[in-house]
């Protein structure tokens, strides 16, 4: 005989519903608070930082979770990709590899705040998701632009890591603030985990 689950079991998945569901909206939010800036091809954004704190708070999985539902979400049509694009030509575009890595992110610096959970740990956490972030993203653009899309005249390896040498230090604040800002507001998630 199987028991019907408690009321703290469903009150728990519909929290963690609510906090997947929480961060696939910021990230969408994320994309496009200053998508119209866009260098080399590359838009501005906060993904990264909110894909940094999704893993971070939610842990790896929930996190990842919460990235894959954004990624669907937007190759389902709904333009919540960077500069209000989405669907499923956006795979081949050069900046797909950024959305796929940020899965990667909330993987990565979730496990890496689970390891280490101290101030300095999560820093690190988002460190790391930041490094995956640009070694993935970069190098999917490179390839991207060699193999099927159209490379802008003499574009190289070293042109593909000089556009984002431009948005490094803003991505480096916002990770480091993203480590010690999820350092503060873990307990309050960790409550309902």
């Amino acid at each position: 005989m199987t028991t019907a689950p408690s009321r703290t079991s469903n009150h728990t998945k519909t929290l963690h519903l609510i906090h997947i569901a929480m961060f696939a909206a910021l990230m969408a939010v994320g994309a496009n608070i200053s998508a119209f800036l866009i260098i080399g091809g590359v838009p501005i954004t906060l993904q990264t930082f909110f894909a940094i704190l999704a893993g971070i708070m939610l842990g790896s999985r929930k996190g990842a979770f919460a990235m894959i539902v954004y990624a669907f979400i937007g190759l389902a049509g709904v333009p919540v990709f960077a500069g209000f694009s989405g669907g499923m030509d956006t795979i081949i575009s050069p900046t797909f590899g950024f959305i796929v890595s940020f899965v990667l992110i909330a993987l990565a610096s979730g496990w890496v705040a689970k390891k280490f959970p101290t101030r300095i740990g999560f820093v690190v956490a988002a460190l790391v998701g930041l490094a995956i972030n640009y070694g993935f993203g970069t190098n999917w653009m490179y390839a991207a632009y060699k193999l099927w899309f159209a490379a802008p005249e003499g574009f190289t390896y070293q042109m593909a890591w000089a556009w984002m040498a431009v948005p490094l230090p803003k991505d480096l604040i916002l990770s480091v603030l993203a480590g010690l800002f999820a350092f503060r507001l873990r307990p309050i998630i960790q409550k309902y985990n």
